[in-house]
């Protein structure tokens, strides 16, 4: 049996509804389009999107985030090839994101007040609809390996005498069940990176500064600190993640990050919250279209607005663009549940997919359609992503356009893949 693929990209803009408080919505329309039609073996069938952040990504560093999502997607599609699901495909795209010093999550990832590193990863399997997490996590290199052996032991069943498996564990607790379960320990200071350690000591001292300013000051100080990101930490850039179908059109989603810089100890961001950091849903009865979503930005507003989920159900609209536009917009920028905060940020991958026969002579085809997208209302946003027919991923770092406020405004992009095969 031979398997086809097509990919094709699909930009296109759209002016957002108005918010109940003034503020801008330009949409960015540029991407590259990339065309393929391949023909491979029967197993390289599946399709990875990945995500290094959404924040603010320097030119000058522009060339690594784009190869580390180009080795994420690549690691995913070796584990498709394989035969494998899409849950192993994803775990494998997260671990490496995570080892890279250049992302915030696993292997350099942001000091808390302590200068200790503490993480948060989750992920979702479609099919099964498990979810491991943990949250708070300290000494483990992958988090995201934590996630999903809690994933598999819960698939497993109920634990002696009736006991209910955990889906999300925190701080010392995921530790030691992580150790019991054999993931080796990584001590906390070789997690540490030099660029990790530097901005911590230069945070740490801008707020011993910031204590010292007169009240007075105050709304100075916020407008520094809202425009601050592109000097402070433009290398440490929130959550990182990826979203996966496989050959079967099974999906799943993770996301890592190491939260915050300078947060306090203990502080537990959207990466590990249920529904907020990333969602997946194979389609069934009432939902035509199997779902994967993960996203990135500041934790306490994906939590607040619940974005992963309210993404995930908003594709089972007929136009996906329209309906993660509107998304974005009504339940994330002008959400009530923000309606205090005047810079709302965050972004999100999102894919949606169905089978269906299409009919080439002399042969019908069974198709799998795959509709992915990226948007974010930050800076900019790194992502990567691949089909198992392509012999290299396509990199894309997405930028607010000129003259847009982050927080304010939002990008949105994305594409179409078209995998099939012959009808026995």
């Amino acid at each position: 049996m031979g398997w086809a693929g097509v990919m094709e990209n699909r930009v296109s803009a759209a002016e957002a509804r108005q918010p109940s408080h003034p503020l801008s919505v330009p949409t960015v329309s540029e991407s590259p389009r990339h065309d393929a039609d391949k023909t491979c073996d029967g197993k390289a069938v599946g399709f990875v999107l990945v995500h290094a952040g959404a924040g603010y990504h320097s030119e000058s560093k522009a060339k690594e985030y784009k190869q580390v999502c180009k080795r994420a997607c690549q690691r995913a599609v070796e584990k498709l090839k394989a035969g494998a699901m899409a849950v192993e495909a994803v775990t494998a795209a997260l671990v490496e994101l995570e080892d890279s010093p250049f992302t915030n999550a696993g292997m350099g990832s942001n000091l808390n007040l302590l200068g200790e590193i503490e993480c948060d990863a989750s992920i979702m399997d479609g099919k099964s609809l498990h979810f491991g997490a943990v949250g708070a996590l300290s000494g483990i290199k992958n988090p995201v390996m934590v996630a999903n052996r809690l994933l598999q032991e819960a698939q497993k069943g109920k634990l002696s005498a009736g006991r209910i498996p955990p889906c999300f564990l925190v701080g010392r607790g995921a530790y030691h069940w992580a150790v019991h379960h054999g993931i080796p320990p990584c001590p906390s200071d070789k997690m540490a990176t030099k660029f990790s350690l530097s901005a911590f000591k230069r945070n740490k001292r801008k707020m011993e500064l910031a204590e010292k300013v007169e009240t007075e000051n105050k709304q100075t100080k916020k407008r520094r600190q809202s425009t601050g990101n592109q000097e402070n930490d433009s290398g440490s850039l929130d959550t990182v993640g990826a979203i996966v179908v496989d050959r079967e059109g099974n999906v799943a989603a993770a996301v890592s990050s190491g939260g915050l810089a300078m947060k306090h100890p203990g502080r537990v961001g959207q990466a590990a919250h249920y529904g907020c950091g990333c969602w997946a849903e194979n389609a069934w009865n009432l939902n035509p279209y199997s779902t994967a979503v993960s996203t990135s930005g500041c934790g306490e507003h994906l939590i607040r607005t619940v974005l992963a989920r309210e993404c995930s159900a908003a594709m089972q609209s007929e136009d996906a663009h329209q309906a993660l536009l509107e998304t974005m917009q009504n339940k994330f920028i002008s959400s009530p549940f923000l309606a205090s905060e005047d810079c709302v940020l965050g972004g999100v991958i999102v894919l949606r997919c169905c089978k269906c026969v299409e009919s080439r002579p002399p042969q019908d085809i069974q198709a799998l359609l795959v509709e992915f997208l990226w948007s974010h209302t930050t800076e900019s946003m790194c992502v990567g992503y691949m089909s198992a027919q392509d012999g290299k991923a396509k990199t894309h770092i997405s930028r607010l356009p000129p003259g847009a406020v982050a927080g304010q405004s939002l990008a949105i992009e994305g594409g179409v893949c078209r995998l099939g095969s012959p009808v026995d």
